[in-house]
């Protein structure tokens, strides 16, 4: 973060405190959505942006966040289809926000509750069946019915009301055993969860924020076959991503038209961490100067 601030070419950040020398008398929010309009405004226009698109409204929400008008945690949601870089995404903005926590001493910034962790225990079921790969052919994990959904909302609402609690954790080596009560999960000033179905009808209110992850076809169809065989999945590897494109068509993309924010899984990680320490710099900004 220090470094961004060093640069004295004219970077967004650089815009960033000529807003804030030009404008102080401007109250936080305001300043705030006004800085945060040049950094998403800024990225759209640049090569390969990482924003496709975003709807306006999502400015001021996280801007009232960010200046704390709105005072409690922010959830945020992200949502794709297989293979389409969600999880990666969320790994770097959690990366991203603890290093800056870190560099400034902070506690509790961000819990993360993963929508995986909610598929029902099917454990007797495979037993009975005589392996994963036999039960799976009867039994369908790419669709939202799949997942106890109701539960995943109550948990992010009890740690949006600043509970903690315990969350469930799924094996996914192939037994589908679903262990409750099994990691300790603090409230923080942010929640965030990531999964095919995270945006889907049961969950989607829970969120402030919603991110939807989209990707072109034949980049997602190349990561998952190159997936499928890392995973030793080729035999079935056919058969699995026609089902998983059959149900995202029903149950993910519709996500998309109601997301917040529509970000491209296809760039390179660094640009999702410069992004994301262009935001970082206004709560410096803000707070620690």
């Amino acid at each position: 973060m220090t470094k961004l601030m060093e640069n004295k070419t004219i970077t967004a950040e650089n815009q960033l405190e000529k807003n804030y020398v030009t404008a102080p008398t401007i109250n936080r929010a305001d300043r705030i959505e006004q800085d945060l309009y040049y950094i998403f405004e800024t990225e759209m226009k640049s090569p390969d942006s990482i924003i496709i698109s975003y709807k306006p409204s999502v400015i001021r929400k996280i801007a009232e966040f960010m200046a704390q008008k709105i005072n409690r945690s922010m959830s945020i949601g992200i949502a794709g289809e297989t293979a389409s870089g969600k999880s990666t995404i969320t790994l770097d903005i959690i990366e991203t926000i603890n290093a800056f926590a870190t560099e400034y001493d902070s506690e509790d910034i961000i819990t993360r509750v993963n929508t995986d962790d909610y598929y029902y225990d099917r454990s007797d079921m495979v037993k009975k069946a005589g392996s994963f790969a036999e039960f799976a052919k009867h039994y369908d994990l790419d669709v939202p019915q799949a997942l106890e959904l109701e539960l995943m909302c109550e948990h992010i609402k009890q740690l949006l009301s600043g509970k903690s609690i315990y969350l469930p954790k799924y094996d996914m080596s192939g037994t589908a055993i679903r262990y409750d009560n099994y990691t300790l999960a603090k409230p923080s000033k942010i929640i965030i969860s990531e999964g095919l179905f995270t945006l889907t009808d049961k969950i989607k209110n829970a969120f402030d924020i919603s991110i939807y992850v989209d990707i072109r076809e034949h980049i997602q169809k190349e990561r998952f076959y190159t997936r499928a065989v890392e995973r030793g999945l080729d035999s079935s590897a056919d058969s699995i991503y026609k089902n998983a494109n059959e149900k995202a068509k029903i149950y993910i993309r519709p996500c998309k038209a109601h997301a917040d924010i529509i970000m491209s899984g296809e760039s390179d990680r660094a640009r999702y961490k410069h992004f994301l320490n262009k935001m970082m710099s206004i709560i410096q900004r803000e707070y620690f100067e």
